[in-house]
């Protein structure tokens, strides 16, 4: 590691967030001549790919300058009064909650940026879809590095203006009635969040604040069991909502289908975990005893996610069903988060550190999904499973055989897959894993019957994942190409043409660093845990286990 001073660490923070704003801007205006290539939009696309590409320098940097011997200890703060009438503060900081979720973003934004560069979005101006990738990153990374609720609140409503527009304007069929959807859905719980935060913020003990790091050692304390109760139930209403959680997650499977693929991947890789940071940031320190009789109902919810989303793939994914697999992708969140979900909802430090976990895994297993799920739209022109597969009747679709007739990208996607369902070896098994260890011995004061219960059924949604996902992997990868020129049997459906285009050389740079990751993070997870225990313990003080 680098040993960096506090200054030289406030500044690198400072710039994670401002550099994306002002590259937004810039995106804006007239490139100017010596830099525009082939074309304007060429050189808005290479402006898109410096400034994310500057920005995960940045984060790297942080993330190497990072005191890892002290992950609890909020590092690189910088605290600026805002509106002192009100008590705002530009409060900026990084701990071993968020340091993680930043480098995540960061990367995930970059190599959306790359692959858009070699293959431009089909729509209105790239100088506009580059400006609003640059600002929804600003919004995100703000997320995660503020320290003050306003501010918070004002990073996370951020980011629905860009995402709304790159749905709306640059997304397929349905696009605009997925983006209004998208945008009420989490405006509504948004205003609900806001009474929420403000309840806390005001009846804090020793006079009003919005400071996290405050709130977080009051614990509550300045709070009635009522008022944190409300305060919990409020503010975990919006989460839930940016989360998806069962069941105010309808708008998530209309977003994935109808998002063009870069906005696929930021929305499934990033902003579904706004809501649970929100949870583990705000919601368990700020008001426990709240959260304590809310954790019940919120696990009860986190299991019929898992179960119902692993149904409602698997149903989308067997034969006859006109399944799309963009949106058997996006139903697969609803049970990924549900485990997240389940691992804060059992308020132990396992069940919390398998959550941050989990959150990290989806970013990078899902994001990887979209990614393939794009590649093979742009090769085949659908994401039909009837279209694309092996039907009932043995007749192939446009796609099917993409191990015979495109390999890398049907081994990526077989990758994809079992890194999804929790494979032993993979990150998506260390979430899960802890997630369920976690409710095996929940929080004392929580009935370990019920949470007995949640963990079987949890269980059962691993095993009705491991199914669906093996359903697709048969049905898009397995069968035999015909040669090219060879005719089909009387009688019989042709087989598929072997010629389908394999992963190109931007594909593979802007996929295999998440595969690469998926791998190092299930097999040294305590690279990730060595950095969220220490902040969990500091979050959740006198919890033992």
């Amino acid at each position: 590691m680098i040993p960096l001073n506090d200054t030289v660490m406030r500044l690198l923070l400072a710039a994670v967030v401002v550099l994306p704003l002002l590259g937004a801007g810039a995106a804006l205006l007239p490139a100017p001549p010596g830099l525009r290539g082939r074309g304007p939009e060429q050189a808005v696309l290479r402006h898109g790919v410096t400034v994310t590409g500057a920005v995960l320098a940045v984060t790297a940097v942080l993330a190497l300058g990072f005191d890892h011997d002290r992950p609890g200890t909020m590092q690189a703060e910088t605290d600026i009064a805002w509106i002192p009438a009100l008590g705002v503060r530009v409060h900026l900081g990084a701990d071993g909650v968020s340091l993680p979720l930043l480098v995540l973003t960061a990367l995930l934004t970059f190599l959306c940026a790359l692959y858009s560069y070699h293959r431009p979005p089909e729509g209105p101006r790239p100088q506009a879809f580059v400006a609003l990738v640059l600002l929804l990153e600003a919004g995100t990374l703000a997320t995660f590095a503020v320290l003050d609720l306003m501010l918070f609140f004002l990073a996370f409503e951020t980011v629905l203006i860009p995402m709304y527009f790159l749905i709306a304007r640059w997304g397929g069929a349905g696009r605009e009635r997925a983006a209004w959807k998208f945008v009420l859905y989490t405006l509504l719980g948004s205003v609900v969040m806001l009474l929420g935060l403000l309840l806390v913020g005001l009846g804090a003990e020793g006079g009003p604040t919005f400071d996290m790091t405050a709130l977080a050692e009051d614990g509550g304390r300045g709070l009635t069991h009522t008022t944190q109760l409300v305060a919990a139930l409020a503010i975990g209403i919006g989460l839930a909502v940016k989360t998806p959680m069962w069941p105010l997650h309808s708008w998530l499977p209309d977003a994935h289908t109808a998002a063009p693929t870069v906005g696929s991947v930021l929305l499934a890789g990033v902003l579904l975990k706004m809501g649970t940071y929100g949870f583990v940031r705000i919601v368990l320190p700020a008001v426990p005893d709240g959260v304590h009789t809310l954790a019940p109902y919120l696990a009860a919810f986190a299991v019929t996610g898992i179960v119902y989303g692993s149904l409602a793939c698997l149903a989308l994914a067997l034969p006859g069903s006109r399944g799309d697999l963009k949106r058997l992708i996006a139903y697969s969140s609803v049970g990924h988060m549900g485990f997240v979900l389940l691992g804060v909802a059992t308020l132990t430090r396992t069940g919390v550190n398998g959550a941050l976990f989990a959150n990290i895994a989806h970013g990078l297993i899902t994001g990887l999904l979209f990614f393939l799920v794009g590649a093979v739209k742009d090769r085949t022109g659908t994401t039909d499973l009837d279209r694309l597969a092996l039907d009932g009747a043995g007749e192939r679709g446009a796609g099917a055989a993409l191990y015979g007739r495109a390999p890398r990208l049907g081994g990526l996607l077989a990758f994809g897959a079992v890194a999804s369902l929790g494979l032993p070896g993979l990150a998506g098994f260390w979430g899960e894993m802890l997630a369920l260890l976690g409710a095996y011995h929940p929080a004392d004061g929580l009935s370990r019957p019920a949470y007995l219960v949640f963990m079987a059924l949890a269980a059962l949604g691993t095993l009705l994942t491991a199914a669906y996902l093996l359903v697709v992997v048969r049905r898009v990868c397995m069968g035999t190409p015909s040669a090219p020129g060879a005719v089909p049997a009387p009688g019989t459906a042709p087989a598929p043409s072997a010629t389908l285009p394999d992963v190109r050389g931007h594909e593979f740079a802007a996929w295999i660093p998440l595969v690469v990751l998926t791998v190092l993070a299930g097999l040294w997870p305590a690279l990730l845990l060595g950095l969220t225990d220490p902040a969990v313990q500091n979050l959740l003080p006198g919890v033992s286990r």
